[in-house]
């Protein structure tokens, strides 16, 4: 069985390429912790390539930027090429199968300025009481709570 699952933040924004045919893919890197620390007292980081097509290529395109914390499952692919300069070149990626976006928009790292101003949702003053025309104080007794 070949399944990967990672969870980190992305190092760069993503790549979105189309081929020939017209399939879209988009290439991006995470950047994951490892559990253990080294002799420093350091947590280690490996960074994993990533490659999704078609609508998840898309949607990451779209929506994820550098920094955006994503959880990739998928599979371990390696394949070679050659360089210009003749050698064979391998490398190794996760072809995802499902990316979850975690974390809600502006939890970037370095993009909360693009969402940090001003806002639609309406809010309220914390220095009145916002219960105050709901009537008298409501009395309960251990007996009236389910748990």
């Amino acid at each position: 069985m070949n399944k990967a699952i990672i969870i980190g933040r992305l190092v760069r924004d993503p790549e979105m390429r189309t081929t020939a045919n017209g399939t879209n893919s988009t290439t991006f890197t995470v950047a994951v912790s490892r559990t253990y620390t080294n002799q420093n007292g350091e947590r280690d980081t490996d960074f994993i390539n990533c490659v999704a097509w078609r609508k998840q290529a898309e949607n990451i395109a779209k929506y994820c930027t550098k920094g955006s914390q994503v959880a990739v499952e998928g599979r371990i692919q390696t394949r070679s090429y050659d360089a210009q300069d003749g050698t064979k070149r391998y490398v190794t990626e996760i072809i995802a199968d499902n990316v979850t976006f975690l974390g809600g928009r502006g939890s970037n790292v370095s993009d909360n300025e693009n969402f940090v101003g001003e806002s639609n949702i309406a809010t309220t003053d914390i220095s009145e009481d916002p219960f105050k025309d709901f009537g008298e104080e409501v009395a309960l007794s251990d007996d009236d709570l389910p748990f």
